[in-house]
């Protein structure tokens, strides 16, 4: 698992933002019948079982007082409830439901959205900002498992004074890793496909 996940970040963070690498097992999306497989995740990134999620030791960073803010793909959502619970902390809500416009075809229904949840560790951290930003993200769907920078620029909204780190963080539009006050670990932290950490509060410790 070294060589899967090097070291963490030293010290602890308030907020947490990840982006889990679920994984399919294999299993890759088609755009209907007849038609060519539009990738998976396994054909973007190294995707990651649960199992070894659970492994990464996210409680060494997180803070008595913390949140973690987790995607979870549809059919993965006992398993980020779980993956949540075993990183130390107790399920809240959905923080957030991003309408991504484009649809994908779906076994049941058309898919559509796509949830961030939220976890809480003791209590929600202080000093809080905004109140009243809104769960509904409505945003185009761009590259493969890119999410919205709408998300995380609420969540600033949020909490806007405290420690924040993005997990699995991947390279966004060309973006310099250092450009704002988030640490970030994880696939493409340093432009290279290994997880590793960058980050003015993280440091160079991979």
């Amino acid at each position: 698992m070294g060589m899967l996940f090097p070291p963490l970040p030293s010290g602890e963070f308030d907020i947490l933002y990840a982006d889990p690498p679920w994984d399919y097992k294999g299993q890759l999306q088609h755009a209907g019948e007849g038609s060519q497989d539009t990738g998976g995740a396994v054909r973007h990134y190294p995707t990651v079982t649960v199992d070894d999620l659970k492994t990464l030791n996210v409680p060494s960073i997180s803070a008595q007082d913390s949140l973690l803010f987790m995607w979870a793909t549809n059919p993965h959502l006992d398993q980020a409830i779980d993956l949540g619970k075993a990183w130390g902390f107790a399920w809240a809500t959905v923080a957030f439901v991003w309408d991504k416009v484009r649809v994908n075809p779906g076994f049941y229904t058309m898919s559509q959205c796509e949830l961030c949840l939220v976890f809480k560790k003791g209590k929600i951290p202080s000093p809080r900002g905004a109140r009243n930003v809104r769960q509904l993200v409505t945003a185009k769907r761009e590259a493969h498992s890119q999410k919205p920078d709408e998300v995380r620029l609420r969540i600033e909204e949020m909490f806007p004074l405290l420690r924040k780190i993005e997990l699995f963080a991947r390279e966004r539009d060309g973006q310099d890793f250092t450009d704002d006050h988030w640490a970030k670990w994880g696939f493409e932290a340093h432009g290279a496909e290994t997880y590793g950490v960058a980050g003015e509060l993280a440091g160079r410790g991979c």
